[in-house]
């Protein structure tokens, strides 16, 4: 029971994962449709307006969560494996 709890957790968060990256994907794709040369380079913070500005950083953001994250599993993971192969090895 415990190991079903688990991965019901895991498959919602990955679920939340993929949620906040479609939403934001979503309203910066009001960036790329509505994009104007004069106001600077493409993906410019300066071509860009406030709420996009926003989105972009949040974009940004939401990779370093998912690196840490990802670090962090792996780190438990490793861990996890090498105590159970110390202790199969004595």
């Amino acid at each position: 029971m415990r190991v079903l709890k688990i991965i019901l957790i895991t498959l919602a968060l990955v679920a939340f994962d993929i949620a906040v990256y479609i939403f934001l994907g979503l309203l910066l794709m009001n960036y790329e449709d509505f994009y104007d040369e004069s106001e600077g380079e493409y993906w410019s913070l300066g071509s860009m307006t406030l709420s996009e500005k926003l989105t972009y950083i949040g974009w940004n953001v939401w990779h370093v969560v998912n690196l840490v994250a990802a670090g962090y599993l792996i780190y438990k993971i490793t861990k996890r494996v090498l105590k159970v192969s110390v202790g199969r090895s004595i």
